[in-house]
């Protein structure tokens, strides 16, 4: 029997509650028998009543009183129906949860789960990858799970973690991607994974890329190529040694992102490889991430939209003949 990504998050949140009575899960229509938009809370209320909890429809509001539940103890999971609709609470998570444990010595423990990434047909107001704008602020810890594995595990971890914990997990992934058992065990947040090894380029990704950064190993192995393709699992903290190891092993480097180009996670890994691992590059380093242009809705335009595997492949092997 198969689980989707999207059961393990719910089965996260179920163990969650059931080992620990701080936890309770707070958003917009996840209680009752609705279980959220995406329905990753489908169920709980009724297996753990009164701690799967309703909100008004004020991002702001949400979060505001899960930073004052955490501060007396208990350790929130808040649901924003889709990552966008979080930038109403940005003042709330950056300047309150973000800060407040350097201002005060409390910590502010709260899980900030964050529906990311677009879809067909969600166009500009539902589709955003903001892990880049949240990884900008000190005091936040940012998720970016890429498999039913760690959609599993790092949630359990983002709970018991002190910090406020940004918790990105990709929509287009939650029924694409299944595995066949949930892990017993798993990598610490703030170390990348291999997920295929390679002697020739490094294509350094996360979160829904990782799918199509494999797709493009496979597709160059056949041309004789080997990729190394290098799983962050988090971009905040960012695990700058493994990436660093892989391109000693290759010297060259792509870093592919489905956010916006300007700034973000694939610009910062760039800069830390020029930095630090500049003798190590036979090329110099690229980058690809989502077209600078509000996110279309028509299906056709948002696949042109996104990086996928041809466009990947192509810059590749450009890189691949430097």
């Amino acid at each position: 029997m198969s689980i989707t990504y999207l059961e393990a998050i719910r089965e996260a949140q179920a163990k969650l509650l059931r080992d620990d009575e701080r936890v309770f899960i707070y958003g917009q229509d996840v209680g009752g028998t609705f279980g959220g938009a995406f329905k990753a809370t489908k169920g709980l209320a009724k297996e753990f009543p009164g701690r799967v909890l309703n909100t008004p429809i004020s991002e702001d509001a949400m979060i505001g009183t899960a930073i004052g539940a955490a501060m007396h103890g208990m350790r929130p999971i808040v649901e924003m129906q889709f990552a966008d609709f979080s930038s109403t609470a940005l003042n709330q998570i950056l300047n309150n949860a973000g800060t407040h444990y350097w201002r005060t010595d409390v910590p502010v423990p709260i899980t900030v789960r964050l529906p990311s990434g677009g879809t067909k047909g969600s166009g500009p107001f539902h589709s955003q990858s903001m892990e880049s704008l949240y990884a900008h602020y000190p005091g936040l810890i940012v998720m970016t799970p890429a498999t039913v594995e760690d959609a599993y595990s790092m949630l359990i971890e983002a709970v018991a973690i002190d910090d406020p914990v940004v918790y990105c997990e990709h929509k287009y992934l939650y029924y694409h991607l299944k595995a066949e058992n949930l892990p017993t065990e798993s990598l610490p947040t703030g170390k990348a994974r291999i997920a295929r090894e390679g002697r020739d380029l490094t294509i350094v990704t996360y979160s829904a890329m990782l799918h199509e950064a494999l797709a493009v190993a496979e597709q160059l192995a056949t041309e004789g190529f080997e990729i190394e393709v290098v799983d962050l699992r988090s971009v905040k903290p960012l695990d700058t040694n493994t990436v660093l190891a892989s391109v000693a092993r290759t010297g060259r480097l792509l870093c592919v992102g489905e956010s916006f180009p300007w700034g973000g996670a694939t610009a910062e890994i760039i800069a830390r490889v020029t930095a630090e691992g500049f003798h190590l590059l036979d090329a110099a380093p690229q980058r690809l991430n989502a077209k600078d242009t509000p996110i279309p809705y028509h299906p056709n335009l948002w696949s042109a939209h996104r990086p996928n595997a041809k466009e990947i492949a192509r810059k590749a092997r450009a890189l691949l003949r430097e």
